[in-house]
Parts: C-alpha cells; sequence; structure tokens
C-alpha cells in the first residue's frame, strides 16, 4: 500500500515526504508538475517509490490503475500565486483535480488529507470554519472555498457523513525549510533573509488599510507545526475543516525583526529592537502596491476552537522562535 503525496516537490509537499521517511515510511508516490525543475531538489534527500507526474497520476486514478493500492493522500498539490488571473487554469488544478481525488479516495476508502487556505476569509476579521465568514477576495481563494463546500457537502455536520477520513486544513502564512522554489511566492521570511544577506536590510510595505507602517498582521505558522498537524491526522483519522495557523497575529515588524536578528546572532552581534532597526536603516518602508489595493488580508488569525476539539493540542512556535529555526537552515 502506497502514501501518495501530489504537490510532493513543493513547499509543504516534500515536508510531508520528509516526514513519513522520519517515520519509516518509504513507500511513497510523489506527484507533481516539474515544468520547474528545480523543483526536484526538494525530494533530493528523500526516499519515495515512484515519481508520476500529475497528468499521468491522474488517468492511472481515472483508468483503476491504483484501485486498491493506496492507504492515504496528502493532496498538496495546486496553484498558489494568488495573483493568478487565469481562472480557467486556477480552477481546473485546484478544483477539478481536487474533486478528482476526493471521489477516488471515497470510491476506495483511504484516508485523504488535502491543502484549504485562510485566503477563503478574504478581508473579514473573523476567521472560523463557518460560511457566514468565508468570502475569498481572489480566484485562487474562491477555487479553494469551492472545494471546502463540496467537501462540507459529503462528510456533512460534525464530520459524520464520510466512510472514510477527509480532512482539510486552511493554511495560514507558512514559511520554513523546502520554499525556495516559488520565487515571489515564497514567504516574507524567506525575502527578509536574502534581502538582508544582499543588502544589508529589509523592506516592508507602508501602512494600508488602517494600519501603520509595517504593522498589518498575519498568522504565520512554521511549517515544522503544519507537518506536526499532518502527521497527528493521519494517525487519529479524524474529518473536518480546520484551520492551520498559530491562533496568534502578529505584525511584519516583529517579522522582520526576527528576521534579522536571527541573522545578526548568526553573525555575533547583538539583537535590535524594531525602533532601533529602523533607526539604523535595516528596516525600510517602500509604498503599498496599487495592484494589492482590494485584494490584500491586512490581519489573520487563525480561531483554533475546531482544531483543539479534534483533540489537537501541541503548542505551534512563535515568529520568533519558528524564524530563528528557518534562519540556520537557510545559513546552512
Amino acid at each position: 500500500m502506497y502514501y501518495v503525496v501530489t504537490g510532493a516537490c513543493g513547499f509543504i509537499g516534500a515536508n510531508l515526504v520528509k516526514a513519513l521517511n522520519e517515520r519509516g515510511i518509504t513507500d511513497i508516490i510523489a506527484v507533481d508538475n516539474l515544468t520547474n525543475a528545480d523543483k526536484f531538489l526538494n525530494l533530493a534527500d528523500c526516499e519515495i517509490a515512484d515519481y508520476l507526474d500529475k497528468r499521468e497520476f491522474l488517468e492511472m486514478v481515472e483508468n483503476g490503475q491504483l484501485d486498491g493500492g493506496v492507504d492515504a493522500i496528502l493532496h498538496q498539490g495546486a496553484c498558489s500565486d494568488t495573483m493568478e488571473t487565469d481562472g480557467r487554469y486556477m480552477m481546473a488544478n485546484n478544483y477539478r483535480f481536487s474533486l478528482a481525488l476526493l471521489d477516488f479516495c471515497a470510491e476506495q476508502e483511504v484516508s485523504f488529507l488535502y491543502a484549504s487556505s485562510a485566503s477563503v476569509y478574504g478581508g473579514g476579521g473573523v476567521f472560523r470554519e463557518e460560511r457566514e465568514f468565508e468570502s475569498p477576495l481572489n480566484v485562487y481563494g474562491y477555487s479553494k472555498f469551492l472545494f471546502d463546500q463540496i467537501v462540507r457537502r459529503r462528510i456533512g455536520p460534525n464530520a459524520a457523513g464520510a466512510d472514510s477520513q477527509v480532512a482539510g486544513f486552511r493554511y495560514f502564512n507558512v514559511y520554513g525549510p523546502r520554499e525556495q522554489h516559488k520565487g515571489r511566492m515564497a514567504s516574507v521570511a524567506f525575502h527578509h533573509f536574502n534581502q538582508y544577506r544582499a543588502e544589508g536590510k529589509v523592506r516592508l510595505f507602508e501602512g494600508y488599510g488602517g494600519y501603520g507602517n509595517g504593522e498589518q498582521r498575519r498568522d504565520f505558522v512554521y511549517v515544522g507545526d503544519v507537518v506536526k498537524v499532518n502527521m497527528d491526522f493521519l494517525e487519529s483519522r479524524t474529518s473536518g475543516i480546520y484551520n492551520l495557523g498559530t491562533g496568534r497575529a502578529q505584525s511584519f515588524n516583529e517579522l522582520a525583526a526576527a528576521t534579522v536578528n536571527a541573522c545578526r546572532a548568526l553573525e555575533g552581534k547583538p539583537a535590535l529592537s524594531v525602533a532601533e532597526l529602523v533607526d539604523q536603516g535595516i528596516i525600510e518602508y517602500i509604498a503599498f502596491p496599487d495592484a494589492l489595493k482590494g485584494k490584500y488580508q491586512s490581519f489573520t488569525e487563525a480561531d483554533l476552537t475546531g482544531l483543539r476539539a479534534s483533540g489537537y493540542q501541541e503548542a505551534f512556535a512563535t515568529v520568533e522562535e519558528g524564524v530563528a529555526e528557518y534562519v540556520k537552515w537557510l545559513a546552512r
């Protein structure tokens, strides 16, 4: 029996493959689209049984070639570019592909864990897994929202309607190792690390949406914690749709300070406050982009009531803790 990880060469997918390896699991089918060939590097230190292109994998699913051979699918594959304007491409990748896998898992009675997104909440201020708080701002968010709606219809209230496990995780702002291939869509922590190393300073947006310079706040969650939740659910076989963040909003100023100070620690230099970093020109502010106005979440904070009620009680790393670990990995 195989574990299937889609988006296996991507950020979260590769971390999940590595985590399965660390648990002694190597019968893994890695599924991805290697048009961006450099993504293979994310799996270079992992053990897998086979690699399949996304299209080949989908054909095998539809032709019954994997019937009886799969124990679980961890579905991370998607177009994650929130600025993508081709709605047909987005819906084919994020909605139709997911629906085909959901149908397969239901028929085969195998676990289906999938990546949703906090983008389903749009610009609202309440981040709870309920329909009244969901209003995506872009077609990426809509593709994730629509699939969640299908899952809700399938499993019913209180996750009681599915014969096999179906668990969706609304990822908030994930950062950490193995995201280098994402380019401009990589985390702010990744960009800050590279900006500081190259220029000795980092850049943040000026105030927007009622927030001061760099004071927009997000729920930044370390990828190591995301992996722990997925692994826990594989064991618990719990179903439902859950927020996966820390439950703690922190500002971009705090994130920048954490990244710079982690770099400074490696250089043997003392930590500086946000005010000191601004005064010394290490943090600088740039104009808020017109292209993001009206499409930007200035505040996110996961309501973890549902996740905690599911039985998951582990603590989540703060920005300061997670970024310090991440910077050590980047500086290797």
